[in-house]
């Protein structure tokens, strides 16, 4: 019997065994390509997930690139204004004590007119008064202190100041200073004191 079935039986075994193995085979192919769709699954996920991740990095960057460049800005602003500030500081530093000495000029004036008034030129009080009065001038010109000009000009509320109106002589001084009653002045660009000014009407 056992020849038999080696010989012309049927051989049970081993074909169960290649029949197994095929659908082990399938199994393990199916199994492959299951891991390998979830893979691709997976890797579409992660690359997704590292373009956001890319994207939110960027914004980020961006926003700090901007902060940055703002900062820059205001310093760079607050660098020049500092620098105006001191400029200022410089040109019209001495402002206070300047616009102080103004009243001293005044006097200086009306004593040199009265006193070319009731002596001669040639008075040796009379040349003291200006040789003084000149070094004042000059040392108020040096620190950048001008005479304001009114008389004749067209009246302007930013340099003059009007104490009184008149009628006007002639048509054509309309509007005009007709007499400065006291001299203004102006330091550098600055107004230091308006001129007080009679104005045709």
């Amino acid at each position: 019997m056992k020849k038999d079935n080696k010989k012309g039986g049927k051989p049970t075994e081993p074909q169960h065994i290649e029949a197994s193995q095929e659908t082990e085979n399938k199994q393990d192919a199916s199994q492959n390509s299951c891991e390998a769709t979830d893979e691709c699954e997976t890797d579409a996920a992660a690359t997704q997930c590292e373009e956001q991740r890319l994207a939110e990095l960027q914004e980020s960057l961006n926003k700090l690139n901007d902060q940055h460049l703002r900062m820059l800005a205001e310093y760079d602003n607050y660098r020049k204004r500092t620098l105006q500030e001191k400029s200022d500081l410089i040109k019209n530093g001495g402002e206070r004590v300047l616009k102080e000495l103004l009243p001293i000029v005044d006097d200086f004036e009306l004593a040199v007119k009265h006193a070319r008034e009731s002596k001669s030129e040639e008075d040796p009080i009379i040349e003291g008064l200006l040789l003084i009065y000149n070094k004042l001038i000059g040392y108020l010109e040096k620190q950048g202190v001008v005479r304001i000009e009114a008389t004749g000009a067209p009246f302007d509320d930013n340099l003059h100041e009007a104490v009184a109106m008149i009628p006007a002589p002639t048509p054509e001084q309309k509007g005009q200073v007709i007499d400065c009653v006291r001299t203004g002045y102006m330091l550098h660009d600055k107004v230091l004191r308006h001129a007080h000014v009679v104005v045709g009407n």
